[in-house]
C-alpha cells in the first residue's frame, strides 16, 4: 500500500515538472488567436509610410534613404524633397536641403528638416508657412515643431496679404501657431504697414480663422470736440458659446477715465444685452457720470413672452458729451419698461392677444435751451390690453380691442382710463375688387384723481364709427423698350363717419395728431392714442398705378394720387396749430426703381384752397453698382401759421432742407464719402460728413470727419480714423455705423 502511494506521488510529481513550463509559457505568452479584441485595441497602431522616389536604398526595418523627386506619405501628411532619410524604428525623418510639407490645415516649406512623423516633434530652418483656414502666411528664422498642430517660430512674421505683396505684417520675436484652436500667439510684436512700424505690443494673440476667443482687441482711438482725444483698450471675454463680454478702458483728454462694459447672451428661449458705462470723475464737470442699458427677451412657452427694457443716464448731457452717434445724441426719452404678453388661437379663424405692461421714461432736457422744455410722457403703472378677433362667422368678421391703464405724471393730472372698441365688418371680395363695410363703438371711461373743468372725476365718452372701404384692380400687359411689364390701375374709395363729441374737457394722456399722408387718409381716426376720437364725415378717393415685372414681381414704378373730401369742418382738435378746414390737401407720390441704376421716392402735398405746396419729401438715388451711390434729397414744410390765425410768437414749424450724400471711387483704390444736410431756412449746417476710404487687397484705411447738431445751439465734431488689417484686427474708431446712417445705400467694399 505504501509502495502504491509512493508510485502515484512519483508520477504526479514527474507530470507536474514536465507540464509546468508549458502551462507557464502558455499563460504568459498567449498565441495570436487567443488575443482578445481589447488586447488588440491597446496595442499602438502605427500608420503606414509610403515612399516614391527615383532611387531607394536602406536596411531592412532600420532606415530608408530615398533620392530624386521623393514623395513620402504618412496619414494625411505629404512630404516632398530631393533627398529624405526615414528611420523605421523611431519614425524620425531627416532632410538636408529644401522640402515641402503639405498637411490638412497648413503647408510648410523650408530646409534642413528633422521631424518625428508620429509625434510631430522636430525643427526646421528658414520656414515659410501657409495656413489654409483664413489664408494667413509668414516666415521665420527657425521653426520648432511642438506636437500635433503646434509649432513655434523664432523671429516670425504673419500676414494675410498675397505672396510678394506684404503691405502689412506683424513681426515677433516668438510666434506660436495652434492649429487645433486656430490661434496665433506672439511676443514682442510690432505691427508694420509698408514696412513702417505703426504699433508695438509686448504680447498679443489672435484668431486667424475668425472664431471668437478671449483676449485683447485692437485699440480704438478718435477725437471729438466734446471729449477730446479718445483712446479705448477693449478686452473680449468668450465666457461660453452663447455668452460673451467686452470690457474697455477708455481715456478722454477732456473728460478723464471711463469704463465701458457690454455683456451679451443668447439661449433657446431668451436673449439679452447689458451695457454699463461709468465715468468716475468728469474732468470738466467734476461729476460721476454713467449710462445703463439692459434688454432681456424671454419666451415663456405656450404663447407667452416677456420683455424687460431699462435705459438710464446720469445727466441730460451724457449722450451729447460722450458719444458721436447721431441716433444717440438726438435721444430725448429713454425707455424703462417691463411687459408680459400672450398670443394664441381662439377657435377656428380666431385669435387672442393679451399684454400687461409697466412703462415710464427718463426725459433728457437741453441745458443750453431752457425755453425748449420737453415734457415727459405719462407713466403707465400698469397698462393691460386685450385684443380678440374672429373671422368668417356667417360671413362677418368680429374684433374687440380693449385696454385699462393707470396713468401717472409728476406735474399733470393722474387717472385711470378704460377703453372698449368692439367692431364688426362684412368683407365682400372677388378676383378684381372688394367692398368692406365696418361698424364699431368706441367707449372710453376715466376715473381721475381730481376734477376737470367742473365736470367731475368720473368721465366717459361714446363714439360710434362707421366706415366703408372699397377698391378694384385692373391690369394689362404692356411693353416698354422691348421689355414686358404688367401695369395695374387700382382706384380706391374710403368713407368714414364719426359724429362730433365734445372732448375738450377730457385729459390727454397719449393722443397726438398724425401727419397728413396717404396712410393717414385711409384710417378712421387721425389721432394716435385713445384720448381723442375725430369727428368725421369724409370720403377719400385714391388711385394707384404700378409697373411690375411679370417674372419676378418686382415693383419698378408706383404712382399714386389721393384726395380727401370733407363734408364738414373739423371740430375735435388738439392744440392751436391744427388745420380744421373742410378743404383737405391733395397728395401725390412717385416711387420705385425707374431703371436699374435710378430709384426715387417723391411725395407732394398741396393745399387745394390756395394751390400752394404744403409739404415735399423728395429723394432720388443713383447706384450703378455696389460701392457707388449718389443721393439727392429735399424736404419742405410750410409754416402752419401761414394757414391759420395763431399768434406770431408760436413755434415756427417751417422746414426747408437739402440732403445730399455720396460714396464714389475717385482713382485707383481711393473712394470718397460725403454727406451734407443743410437747413435753407436757418442757413445752417445740420449734419456734415467728409472722408475717404483706401481699399487694398489685404487692408483698408478710413478717415472720416463728422459735424452734427446735437441740440439747439450746440454742435459736435468727431474724427474717425480706422485701419483694418484683414484677418487680424481693426485699429482706431469704426466709422461704418456713421457711414451707413448718413449715406443711404452705402456698402462696405472688399
Amino acid at each position: 500500500m505504501k509502495k502504491q502511494i509512493f508510485r502515484w506521488f512519483f508520477w504526479f510529481t514527474f507530470f507536474l515538472c514536465i507540464s509546468w513550463p508549458l502551462l507557464a509559457e502558455k499563460s504568459e505568452h498567449p498565441t495570436e488567436s487567443e488575443l482578445t479584441s481589447e488586447d488588440t485595441l491597446l496595442k499602438p497602431q502605427r500608420k503606414p509610410v509610403f515612399i516614391e522616389a527615383n532611387r531607394i536604398d536602406g536596411y531592412y526595418e532600420q532606415e530608408v534613404e530615398a533620392t530624386g523627386a521623393v514623395e513620402l506619405k504618412h496619414g494625411e501628411k505629404t512630404l516632398t524633397a530631393e533627398r529624405i532619410k526615414y528611420f523605421q524604428q523611431t519614425e524620425d525623418t531627416e532632410i538636408e536641403g529644401v522640402f515641402r510639407l503639405d498637411r490638412p490645415k497648413d503647408v510648410l516649406e523650408g530646409a534642413d528638416l528633422k521631424l518625428n512623423l508620429e509625434t510631430e516633434v522636430g525643427q526646421m530652418s528658414t520656414p515659410n508657412y501657409y495656413i489654409k483656414e483664413g489664408g494667413g502666411r509668414g516666415t521665420g528664422d527657425k521653426m520648432f515643431f511642438e506636437g500635433k498642430g503646434h509649432y513655434r517660430l523664432e523671429n516670425g512674421s504673419y500676414t494675410t496679404c498675397t505672396i510678394d505683396d506684404d503691405d502689412w505684417y506683424i513681426q515677433a520675436d516668438e510666434l506660436k501657431i495652434d492649429n487645433e484652436k486656430q490661434i496665433g500667439t506672439a511676443r514682442n510684436v510690432s505691427v508694420r504697414l509698408k514696412d513702417v512700424p505703426i504699433l508695438y505690443l509686448p504680447w498679443m494673440d489672435f484668431s486667424y480663422s475668425g472664431k471668437r476667443k478671449t483676449g485683447m482687441l485692437a485699440p480704438i482711438f478718435g477725437n471729438t470736440a466734446r471729449s477730446g482725444a479718445d483712446l479705448a483698450l477693449p478686452f473680449y471675454i468668450n465666457i461660453a458659446p452663447n455668452i460673451d463680454a467686452t470690457i474697455a478702458a477708455r481715456l478722454m483728454s477732456k473728460r478723464g477715465f471711463m469704463l465701458n462694459n457690454e455683456l451679451r447672451y443668447l439661449g433657446e428661449s431668451f436673449r439679452g444685452k447689458f451695457l454699463a458705462d461709468i465715468l468716475p470723475t468728469d474732468i470738466d464737470t467734476n461729476q460721476t457720470r454713467y449710462g445703463i442699458s439692459f434688454e432681456h427677451n424671454q419666451h415663456l412657452g405656450r404663447g407667452w413672452n416677456s420683455n424687460f427694457n431699462y435705459n438710464r443716464v446720469s445727466d441730460d448731457r451724457f449722450f451729447r458729451d460722450l458719444t458721436n452717434n447721431l441716433s444717440q445724441t438726438s435721444r430725448i426719452n429713454l425707455l424703462q419698461q417691463g411687459l408680459v404678453s400672450y398670443n394664441g388661437g381662439l377657435g377656428a379663424g380666431g385669435s387672442i392677444n393679451f399684454t400687461t405692461m409697466v412703462q415710464r421714461f427718463q426725459t433728457l432736457q437741453d441745458p443750453r435751451a431752457p425755453t425748449a422744455v420737453f415734457i415727459s410722457p405719462y407713466k403707465r403703472l400698469p397698462q393691460v390690453t386685450l385684443g380678440m378677433s374672429k373671422r368668417n362667422v356667417a360671413g362677418l368678421d368680429f374684433d374687440l380691442v380693449t385696454s385699462w391703464t393707470n396713468f401717472s405724471h409728476p406735474t399733470r393730472i393722474d387717472g385711470k382710463r378704460l377703453t372698449l372698441f368692439p367692431n364688426v365688418s362684412l368683407p365682400m371680395r372677388n378676383a378684381f375688387g372688394y367692398i368692406t363695410p365696418k361698424f364699431g363703438l368706441h367707449y372710453t371711461r376715466y376715473s381721475l384723481d381730481s376734477e376737470v373743468n367742473n365736470k367731475g372725476k368720473d368721465l366717459d365718452r361714446t363714439v360710434p364709427i362707421f366706415s366703408l372701404d372699397s377698391g378694384v384692380v385692373f391690369d394689362r400687359q404692356m411693353a416698354i423698350g422691348g421689355k414686358r411689364f404688367i401695369q395695374t390701375l387700382e382706384p380706391r374709395a374710403f368713407y368714414v363717419y364719426a359724429p362730433y363729441r365734445d372732448q375738450s374737457f377730457l385729459p390727454n394722456f397719449d393722443s397726438a395728431e398724425s401727419d397728413f399722408s396717404f396712410a393717414q387718409m385711409l384710417t378712421e381716426n387721425r389721432f394716435s392714442g385713445n384720448d381723442r376720437i375725430n369727428d368725421a364725415n369724409q370720403v377719400t378717393m385714391a388711385i394707384t398705378s404700378r409697373l411690375l415685372e411679370p417674372d419676378t414681381g418686382i415693383e419698378r414704378i408706383r404712382v399714386a394720387v389721393g384726395q380727401q373730401f370733407r363734408f364738414n369742418d373739423r371740430r375735435v382738435i388738439l392744440g392751436s396749430t391744427q388745420v380744421t378746414s373742410r378743404r383737405a390737401d391733395f397728395i401725390a407720390a412717385l416711387a420705385g426703381r425707374i431703371t436699374k441704376e435710378f430709384s426715387t421716392d417723391i411725395n407732394i402735398q398741396l393745399d387745394q384752397k390756395s394751390l400752394r405746396t404744403e409739404k415735399i419729401r423728395a429723394g432720388i438715388s443713383y447706384q450703378p453698382e455696389l460701392g457707388k451711390v449718389i443721393n439727392l434729397g429735399y424736404r419742405y414744410t410750410r409754416d402752419v401759421r401761414e394757414r391759420i390765425d395763431i399768434p406770431i410768437n408760436q413755434l415756427n414749424t417751417a422746414i426747408k432742407q437739402v440732403d445730399t450724400s455720396i460714396q464714389w471711387p475717385i482713382f485707383s483704390n481711393w473712394h470718397t464719402v460725403a454727406r451734407i444736410n443743410y437747413s435753407l431756412r436757418d442757413d445752417r449746417l445740420l449734419a456734415g460728413l467728409a472722408g475717404f476710404e483706401y481699399i487694398a487687397c489685404c487692408w483698408k484705411m478710413r478717415v472720416v470727419l463728422q459735424k452734427l447738431t446735437t441740440a439747439t445751439q450746440r454742435t459736435t465734431t468727431a474724427v474717425f480714423v480706422q485701419l483694418e488689417l484683414n484677418g487680424l484686427m481693426e485699429i482706431g474708431s469704426n466709422p461704418l455705423r456713421v457711414l451707413q446712417q448718413s449715406i443711404p445705400g452705402y456698402m462696405g467694399i472688399n
